[in-house]
């Protein structure tokens, strides 16, 4: 191609280079492999093929109709041959979109699985059966004859409803207790929803002083705005002293802020910053806070294997603050979580403020994390998540609003920009500075790259230097003690680990180690079955608690899946945008595991419910491109 003006050949060379660089991408795109494991794809599944159990004659006939308790096979969409009509697009349109409730068509009133002295407060109008043994009739098949629960704790609060019953359940469906484990056991999670502040969230009753006082005057604007800040405060803590009468029960749930006892200092002058609770987040691992994967199971396994920061789930404020029960289920914290923190996104200076407040005097955190990276529509699309860096005095305004009502650290993470060109981060930072957070993560990927391209390591070692003193964190492309030791020869604080811990979740121990880890087929299944059993301890063991297990352990084994043990790598470590090609693995455990197609990871998933390994139950979750919805 000639081209006639300066112009066109800068514009011709930069098409070159970039064609060039995407030539080179695709060559790095696949995993070097040793010869003697590759494969082809119809041997891979012929090979897997061969290992499962095949269904009996009767089932395969269609003449067993015992009920299984699962949800319905996938359906598929048959198309007339007249029917010439635009077939719709997307992953789920045919799947079965099983509810909660639909799991069991008859199911017990909790006023007979709790096993309660008092009678149903619904009494006749209660839709549910209060029969155990009608119930016992219509249940599908126990799973097993241990439970995990009972095991652990000496009872299984599931009672006859429980999917493994048979280990704690009397012959008179009465629910069976061991004492002694009972008197061991102990509350291991926090950060419970209470009741009562559902019900005043609900009814709009619950108070926020010091987010009002905030919205009225800036505390960090004058002098004069202080002295109206401290003013104001003391009115507010007088008038609910002298409201409050002796033996009034109901007053406590109207006042405005929380108050036993005289008036005291602490009730009026705000905590400097240097009276804070300090944390010390140098030289951490930080487990990223992972939207639907970054569950409290699988927290606890990346726990066990050496993270030393954990933060919980991208939790809504707004939903917070209505008290939904599935919103304030993201904040639970289990008793191995040392350091703990929550993280919140909103684009409103005084629905993040007042979620603050909410947080700080209800739950038990070390930290709170403002989520101004997420890259998603439904999020960036209402100025949330990576929306906020651009929008810089509303940014400014909810990190000092929720700094004047938390008593913990308030950190943010980022990430590089919006556009892929254009980095905006390190004109964000020194201004974050100013604000007052204790902790920043800057994720190397603008929006519009989302996971497409390498991190900038680069340019996280240039914002680190501006964030000084100020802690900063780098995240992205981590998964091995090499990348780690490279990311540390910058000048971050610390390392988030997100997808490098989906994929390989021992990945806290090699870097802690410093060496590769050519962990087998079977300690990878005894890590999934801790998974399943944390599952089981956190959602439950009836019907739906199984369930709902399954479909995040289906979403994590979508990630899993893209590991390669070490023993097969021609070139160590493996690459985090390296996708593997067909290989068989040492056993057929380790081949299984390396299938990227949904029924072995649903075979997987029975083996470890203890299911009937011929049930193929085709129940496909959300699992797809869960990518997008990282942060």
């Amino acid at each position: 191609m000639f081209c006639h003006t300066e112009h066109n050949q800068r514009l011709f060379l930069r098409r070159f280079v970039l064609r060039m660089e995407s030539a080179v991408e695709v060559q790095r795109g696949a995993a070097a492999i040793k010869e003697q494991f590759l494969t082809t794809k119809e041997q891979f599944h012929e090979f897997l093929a061969s290992g499962r159990p095949r269904q009996s004659t009767d089932e395969a006939d269609g003449d067993s109709e015992e009920p299984s308790g699962e949800p319905e096979q996938k359906r598929v969409r048959l198309d007339s041959d007249g029917d010439k009509k635009k077939k719709k697009r997307g992953q789920n349109k045919s799947r079965p979109h099983v509810k909660p409730q639909s799991y069991e068509d008859r199911r017990l009133c909790p006023s007979i699985v709790q096993e309660r002295d008092t009678k149903c407060f619904y009494g006749e109008k209660c839709r549910f059966l209060h029969d155990a043994s009608e119930y016992m009739s219509t249940k599908a098949a126990d799973l097993s004859d241990q439970c995990y629960l009972f095991n652990s704790f000496g009872w299984c609060q599931y009672g006859v409803t429980c999917r493994f019953a048979k280990a704690h359940t009397s012959p008179e469906l009465k629910n069976l207790r061991n004492q002694d484990l009972c008197r061991r056991s102990t509350d291991t999670v926090r950060n419970l929803l209470d009741k009562e502040l559902q019900r005043r969230l609900r009814k709009k009753q619950e108070r926020f002083p010091g987010a009002e006082a905030y919205n009225i005057t800036d505390p960090s604007s004058t002098s004069a705005s202080k002295h109206t800040l401290f003013l104001l405060t003391f009115m507010q803590i007088c008038h609910s002293k002298l409201r409050k009468k002796p033996g009034d029960a109901s007053d406590g749930a109207d006042a405005p802020v929380k108050t036993v006892g005289p008036i005291t200092d602490a009730d009026i002058i705000k905590l400097r910053p240097c009276e804070k609770k300090q944390v010390d987040f140098r030289d951490k691992l930080y487990l990223a806070p992972l939207t639907t994967c970054g569950n409290l199971p699988f927290r606890r396994v990346c726990k066990r294997f050496g993270a030393d920061i954990t933060c919980g789930e991208m939790a809504m404020c707004t939903n917070l603050l209505q008290g939904q029960t599935s919103e304030w289920a993201l904040l639970k914290r289990h008793a191995s979580e040392d350091l703990f923190g929550v993280q919140l996104e909103g684009c409103f200076p005084d629905t993040m403020t007042r979620c603050a407040e909410l947080l700080n005097q209800n739950i038990d955190v070390d930290f709170v994390d403002i989520n101004s990276g997420c890259p998603i529509d439904l999020v960036y699309k209402k100025g949330g998540g990576c929306g906020l860096m651009t929008r810089t005095s509303k940014f400014e305004q909810i990190v000092r609003g929720m700094n004047s009502v938390l008593d913990v650290p308030l950190t943010v993470k980022i990430r590089t920009g919006v556009q892929q060109n254009c980095s905006i981060a390190h004109k964000l930072i020194p201004e974050m500075k100013k604000w007052g957070v204790s902790l920043i993560t800057l994720h190397g990927r603008s929006r519009e790259q989302r996971y497409t391209k390498s991190a900038d390591w680069e340019y996280i070692d240039t914002c680190s230097k501006l964030a000084a003193p100020v802690p900063l964190f780098g995240n992205g492309d981590i998964l091995s003690y090499e990348d780690a030791m490279k990311a540390r020869e910058t000048g971050v604080s610390g390392i988030m680990v997100a997808r490098g811990a989906l994929i390989k979740p021992w990945l806290f121990t090699e870097i802690k180690e410093n060496r590769h880890w050519d962990i087998s087929s079977g300690e990878r299944l005894d890590i999934l079955r801790d998974f399943t059993n944390y599952g089981l301890e956190h959602w439950g063991s009836d019907t739906q608690g199984v369930e709902k297990t399954r479909s995040f352990l289906l979403e994590w084994l979508s990630f899993l899946c893209r590991y390669i043990p070490v023993g097969l790598l021609e070139r160590v470590p493996q690459k985090i945008n390296e996708r593997p090609p067909f290989y068989m693995g040492r056993d057929y455990m380790e081949s299984l595991m390396a299938s990227q197609h949904v029924d072995d990871w649903i075979q997987i998933s029975l083996m470890l419910l203890n299911l009937l390994i011929h049930v193929y139950v085709f129940f496909v979750s959300y699992y797809a491109f869960a990518y997008e919805f990282i942060d």
